[in-house]
């Protein structure tokens, strides 16, 4: 049987991840299956925070592209991110995991506010806690708020979940003959410019020696390949 490498890890989901088959929106069928892969590995003991960005329904750099004002469009991205985060929520308790959303925006009716040590004592009793609304600041991107928040909770490993395979010399996706890492070092992927989280959350993870695996989230099982250090993805670190 396979045993975890891990006992505490943080799970960056893109908004495009929620997407499926759609072109906007929310795929629930897509929901409810990363929910059923997050519970396998909550069974296993796993103790799993969530951040999920909002860029299947708004994206804050693409409306400042258009002329929107920046500070305006990120707010509106904060908040998508919510929607996906309550969305994810209700997947998982639909199938019996305890979860709680924490918001950096406060907003009580709908979740608590991020409050650090209360996040690490639902961690402690088994619920998966999803961070929402980034890290309630303009100008900063969901990525840097996973690498704040898996730093926060004492993750031992951000989980970039990905529609390729790892991380690749270019763009898989555009490029043929891309070749893939099997591991990078942060200051590599810096000085290549290769497009894993932005810069300010790949230097957070460097200065605090914060592993990442990259890997695809559309294969099944491969949250529980990576918590169980199977060959998956790329891992970078130093």
């Amino acid at each position: 049987m396979d045993q975890p490498v891990y006992k505490r890890v943080l799970l960056k989901l893109s908004g495009e991840a929620l997407l499926g088959k759609r072109s906007y929106g929310i795929d629930y069928e897509t929901v409810n299956n990363i929910a059923a892969e997050i519970a396998e590995v909550v069974q296993m003991g796993i103790e799993m925070g969530v951040v999920v960005g909002g860029g299947n329904i708004f994206r804050g750099t693409e409306a400042d592209a258009r002329s929107m004002e920046r500070v305006s469009a990120d707010y509106m991205g904060m908040l998508a991110t919510i929607i996906n985060s309550l969305a994810l929520q209700s997947a998982l308790e639909r199938i019996g995991v305890a979860t709680r959303v924490q918001t950096a925006i406060e907003m009580r009716e709908i979740a608590e506010p991020y409050i650090q040590r209360r996040a690490i004592r639902h961690l402690e009793k088994g619920r998966v806690v999803i961070f929402a609304a980034g890290t309630g600041n303009p100008f900063f991107t969901t990525d840097t708020a996973a690498s704040l928040r898996a730093m926060e909770i004492k993750a031992e490993v951000i989980m970039k979940a990905t529609k390729v395979e790892g991380v690749y010399d270019r763009d898989p996706l555009e490029s043929g003959g891309a070749i893939r890492f099997d591991r990078i070092s942060y200051t590599d992927v810096l000085t290549r410019n290769l497009k894993v989280m932005d810069a300010t959350a790949i230097s957070l993870c460097r200065d605090n020696q914060l592993l990442i695996v990259v890997f695809n989230l559309l294969q099944a099982g491969n949250i529980k390949r990576v918590i169980c250090g199977h060959p998956v993805g790329t891992i970078v670190g130093n």
